[in-house]
């Protein structure tokens, strides 16, 4: 069985949205992941741009893909771009796991997806095993 390392990208003011993600991950017992998403308190906070980008590195290094919530915060954020510019450099598949609802998606999330699937186990984890 292979472990599938997931970074996923994440604010800590929704965090409670972070710990659903993982919920419906682990709800299928045949999924084995581990997710390598920057801890809570975020050690990389007052860095420089370039501190910025080799911790978010050492992070999505050993990963499969990054995985993206949608809609749960602004995804124009200070984080999302050196996310997806980092998944770009280490040709890591981005999926962007899109809420319920009609929420909007940015184009630059959506133009970086490699996938985008629905907030349900089985989707998410079709496009991960898919992509990664």
């Amino acid at each position: 069985m292979s472990t599938y390392h997931l970074f996923i990208s994440r604010s800590w003011r929704y965090s409670d949205a972070y710990d659903r993600l993982l919920n419906l991950l682990e709800l299928d017992a045949s999924f084995v992941f581990q997710s390598h998403a920057v801890p809570d308190p975020h050690p990389v906070v007052e860095r420089t741009p370039a501190e910025l980008q080799q911790a978010i590195a050492e992070h999505l290094r050993p990963c499969s893909v990054l995985l993206i919530m949608a809609g749960v915060y602004p995804t124009y954020s200070q984080w999302i771009d050196p996310e997806i510019e980092m998944a770009q450099r280490l040709s890591k598949p981005v999926i962007v796991v899109k809420p319920f609802g009609p929420e909007r998606i940015s184009p630059r999330v959506r133009d970086a997806a490699h996938a985008e699937c629905g907030w349900h186990t089985r989707h998410i984890i079709t496009a991960i095993t898919r992509h990664a």
